[in-house]
């Protein structure tokens, strides 16, 4: 599409973004190589004290969010959108106008980039903003820029601008390789957007392109809501674990590291209770995605979903997907009985394995196995100390520092969001990165990455500096105590800075191809290539210091904690096997020979080896991510981290 469209991933762990460096606060405006800010401070204090609270920004103007001025108010997001659409109209006149050559390139990138400030800033605001009014007003700015970008998807004119590049053997050839490839992406998106198609044919893909936009965002949003459940209906000692709220029990979550089957159990089977509105929510958004496929020209969504990437088609996913469930089967059973082996040991009366289980029992056996009990290294991972951490690196590895800045007011959506700048040593300010890392209420429970805005090479020679943010889960600090990460946080952490620092480096000419916006089944690439660093002794070594006593952490500590995650790895990458399984099925042949909840069940069953638990609706918890951000993609090499195994099977 001419705007480009998200990652996520949200492990579900991404999702991406934009806006513009006219007007974003503190941004840059006007630094060159070598840039100073005397404002900054070292990353690792900013992150194990708390925020000045309301003192944040109390003196000096008020800015908007990310700085820019009209969004210092929900009604912003109209006057932005006027403006971007303002501007896409003579941005296409241009276009058409315009003699093909390298011009006709750096027109439509900047028409998609004045498209992606907005909607890529509208499309973090609205699931992130705590204000309602925020949510409200960015997701319709979502749907104006998006209803614009698949108008120009099937603009006759528009597309014969760059055609006459394109067509032009003398023309292509003089183009450099990074114009040229971006030029046929632009071609790419008109032609699976329906550009061959007749008059009435175009207007039904645009109208099923905005549909899906709705019934996706409509279907995410949901994947959200908590399920609640009267008192008297749970037994009153597991009420401690959940939000009461009168007469009610608020379940948000899957509570899976509880150690209480029973509230597991609970918490399993209320918070996925099937919602009505969300199955039929899936099944029409299913079902238009495969009407659109079709429309334009591909047998199934999933085909039309992969072209371009580096899996090209459903059939090669299938074909690795089952080779690796076949390699996988015989180690994933004797997995099974080992959590089996866990659950009779702790729980005799209750042996029998469920899927609420896993997660729980597989990490009791890596403590009891390798001590690794968190409490243990919880103390050497305060958040600062870990930031301070991925700083040494970048700046070993890449020369790259990176710096606290105080926000101005109005430019943060929460007073507990940190900023940084990152500096490269020859080069000067980068850009920077929002750090939204602390849990609240009505906040996605997912770790993601977004772009708000895409570097790119201006007219002016300038270059207009990326800005992401990166959103975690992480507990508040309190009076006595910072925030203390789990090894498993402190991967995460490394995991969504490793997209960070993708959007940081991949300083393109074009905003179209710059950072995370490739092959969504690479994206990952760098992410996972930082997990491996933060299970590296001689990159832990450090940073991981005791939060009190500054005693290191010891290196068999880091060996154990190594080790321990090939305990039950076979059972841990079947389940993503699975999840990639459903996902393709979902976007294969329709109609579906029966429902999506039938075949969750089906495929759960075979694919994953666990009894699906009836009345649950596992569908909207686990595939609301995959589904909407990153459809028919190799998730299982993408997002499982031990890719060891798998090249270990499939060799």
């Amino acid at each position: 599409m001419l705007c480009a469209r998200g990652l996520g991933g949200l492990s579900a762990r991404a999702a991406v973004l934009r806006p513009a460096r006219a007007g974003l606060g503190g941004l840059g405006a006007g630094i060159r190589a070598r840039g100073v800010s005397t404002s900054w401070s070292p990353v690792g204090a900013a992150f194990n004290v708390k925020p000045q609270g309301s003192r944040v920004g109390l003196f000096g103007e008020r800015r908007g969010l990310f700085g820019v001025p009209e969004l210092s108010a929900p009604e912003g997001f109209r006057i932005a959108q006027e403006n971007a659409l303002r501007k896409t109209d003579l941005l296409v006149e241009r276009a058409c106008c315009t003699p093909p050559g390298p011009q006709t390139v750096l027109i439509f990138d900047e028409l998609s980039d004045s498209l992606c400030r907005v909607a890529d800033l509208a499309d973090f605001v609205k699931i992130a903003h705590p204000e309602p009014a925020f949510r409200e007003a960015a997701e319709e700015a979502c749907r104006s820029i998006g209803t614009m970008v698949e108008k120009l998807n099937t603009n006759v004119e528009l597309y014969q601008s760059l055609q006459k590049l394109l067509a032009d053997k003398k023309l292509v050839d003089s183009l450099d390789p990074e114009t040229r490839r971006v030029a046929e992406l632009f071609m790419f998106d008109f032609e699976i957007s329906g550009i061959h198609l007749d008059k009435e044919k175009r207007k039904r893909a645009v109208d099923l392109n905005v549909k899906i936009l709705d019934l996706s965002s409509t279907f995410l949003m949901g994947t959200n809501s908590p399920n609640k459940i009267e008192k008297r209906l749970l037994p009153a000692h597991i009420h401690r674990n959940f939000i009461l709220t009168g007469d009610h029990v608020v379940i948000d979550g899957l509570h899976a590291e509880a150690p209480d089957d029973l509230v597991r159990e609970a918490a399993y089977k209320i918070f996925l209770y099937p919602n009505a509105d969300q199955l039929k929510c899936l099944e029409e958004l299913l079902s238009n995605r495969d009407l659109l496929a079709k429309l334009v020209g591909y047998s199934t969504y999933s085909h039309r979903a992969l072209q371009g990437t580096i899996a090209k088609n459903p059939e090669t996913v299938m074909e690795f997907l089952e080779k690796l469930s076949d390699k996988l089967s015989e180690r994933t059973i004797k997995d099974f009985e080992m959590i089996r082996g866990m659950k009779m040991k702790l729980n005799p009366q209750n042996s029998e394995l469920m899927p609420w289980d896993p997660p729980y029992y597989s990490g009791v056996i890596r403590a009891e196995r390798y001590n690794i009990e968190p409490s243990l290294y919880c103390p050497f991972f305060s958040l600062g100390a870990c930031m301070e951490g991925l700083n040494i690196l970048f700046n070993k590895l890449l020369g790259i520092s990176l710096y606290a800045e105080q926000p101005a007011k109005g430019e943060v959506w929460c007073e507990d969001v940190r900023k940084l700048a990152v500096v490269h040593e020859s080069e000067g300010l980068l850009g920077y990165i929002y750090c939204d890392f602390f849990q609240r209420a009505d906040k996605p429970h997912q770790d993601c990455h977004f772009t708000i805005r895409g570097g790119r090479l201006k007219e002016d020679g300038d270059y207009q500096l990326p800005v992401v943010v990166l959103m975690l889960n992480l507990p508040h600090s309190s009076r006595n105590l910072p925030t203390l990460l789990t090894p498993g946080m402190m991967e995460n952490l490394f995991h969504e800075m490793g997209h960070a620092m993708h959007s940081m480096l991949g300083r393109t000419r074009y905003q179209h191809v710059t950072g995370t916006r490739c092959p969504t089944d690479f994206a990952e690439v760098p992410s996972i290539l930082m997990e491996y660093f933060a299970n590296d002794y001689r990159v832990v070594n450090q940073f991981a210091r005791h939060y009190q006593t500054g005693q290191s952490l010891p290196k068999n500590m880091v060996s154990r904690l190594c080790e321990s995650k090939k305990v039950c790895a076979a059972a841990d990458m079947q389940l993503q096997v699975f999840y990639a399984t459903l996902d393709q099925i979902y976007h294969g042949k329709h109609p579906l020979r029966r429902s999506t909840t039938d075949i969750l069940k089906e495929t759960q069953e075979k694919f994953y080896g666990l009894p699906y638990v009836p009345n649950t609706d596992y569908i909207e918890y686990i595939v609301a991510w995959n589904i909407i951000y990153r459809t028919c993609v190799l998730d299982v090499c993408s997002e499982f981290p031990n890719n060891r195994l798998i090249n270990e099977l499939l060799v």
